[in-house]
């Protein structure tokens, strides 16, 4: 049996976000424009039904009152980007870590360039935190949903940009 693929579009402060659930579970969270974002054939029939906590926690989160989401997710990958994903969660809300800090994480310094890979396609943005993850130095560095919007994301978590300013 096939799995049943649905999709909903909420507005965010970074332009519409299109959340997609597979068997009635959070799988994607995709930016307009953003890098590695799926054929929009991809995303099943839409209806809103399986978002509202999604919507709900989103809501909060842009609003500055919810620093930790509470969702179940589905998330599709291999088994190396699961891992990766898995430990951007745990990455708190205004705080950031470097790809080689998240390869040591998961146990093998020399990974930092794979654990960029992954990062890239992380397919549920802002929700698995990967605007959190930053280059050696500090520095900005790829973003699938553009180095501006992870700027505006991570001035937003650190206090320093209303919510009102991610317009």
């Amino acid at each position: 049996m096939a799995p049943t693929v649905r999709h909903t579009v909420v507005d965010s402060p970074y332009e519409p976000l299109t959340l997609v659930a597979v068997d009635g579970v959070l799988s994607r969270v995709h930016m307009t424009g953003q890098r590695h974002r799926p054929a929009e054939e991809t995303f099943g029939e839409p209806d809103p039904r399986p978002f509202h906590a999604a919507i709900r926690q989103l809501d909060a989160y842009f609003a500055g009152e919810l620093t930790a989401f509470d969702l179940p997710l589905h998330l599709i990958g291999t088994p190396f980007q699961v891992r990766v994903w898995e430990r951007l969660l745990l990455i708190p809300y205004g705080e950031t870590r470097t790809y080689g800090e998240l390869a040591e994480e998961l146990g093998n310094a020399g990974a930092s360039r794979a654990v960029g890979l992954a990062n890239g396609k992380n397919p549920v943005s802002i929700i698995v935190p990967c605007h959190r993850v930053v280059g050696a130095g500090g520095g900005l560095t790829g973003y699938g949903g553009g180095l501006d919007r992870k700027q505006r994301l991570l001035a937003f978590e650190s206090g320093t940009a209303e919510p009102d300013a991610l317009f």
